[in-house]
C-alpha cells in the first residue's frame, strides 16, 4: 500500500477554501462601499490614486470574488487571488489613511 491522503483531509481543503470565499465576498462589497463613501479629495490628500480608480479597483474586485463561484477552487482562481490582493491593499493601505484624513489630526 502507497502513502495517499485521506479523503476528509481533501474535504477539509475544499471547505476551508470555500469558507475563505464566502467570507472575501462581504470584505470585498465592503471596501467597494466603503471607497464610495468617501469624499474625493481625501484620496489625493493622502497620496493615493483617485478616487474613481479605486472605487474602479474594488468595484471589480468585488464583482470578480463574487462571480468566481468557488472562490480558490474554481476555474477563476487567479482571478480571484488578483481580486483578494486588491481588496485587501484598499482595506490595509488606503481606508485607514482615508478615514483619518476624513477625522483630522489627534491631537
Amino acid at each position: 500500500m502507497g502513502l495517499s491522503v485521506p479523503s476528509v483531509w481533501l474535504n477539509l481543503d475544499y471547505y476551508l477554501s470555500l469558507l475563505i470565499w464566502v467570507v472575501a465576498i462581504p470584505v470585498g462589497l465592503y471596501a467597494f462601499i466603503h471607497a464610495l463613501l468617501q469624499r474625493a479629495d481625501a484620496f489625493t490628500a493622502v497620496d493615493k490614486l483617485t478616487k474613481p480608480a479605486w472605487c474602479a479597483i474594488t468595484g471589480v474586485g468585488a464583482l470578480l470574488l463574487v462571480i468566481s463561484f468557488g472562490g480558490p477552487v474554481s476555474g477563476f482562481a487567479i482571478l480571484w487571488l488578483v481580486a483578494l490582493c486588491a481588496v485587501l491593499v484598499y482595506l490595509v493601505d488606503v481606508r485607514p489613511k482615508v478615514t483619518e484624513v476624513q477625522q483630522g489630526g489627534r491631537w
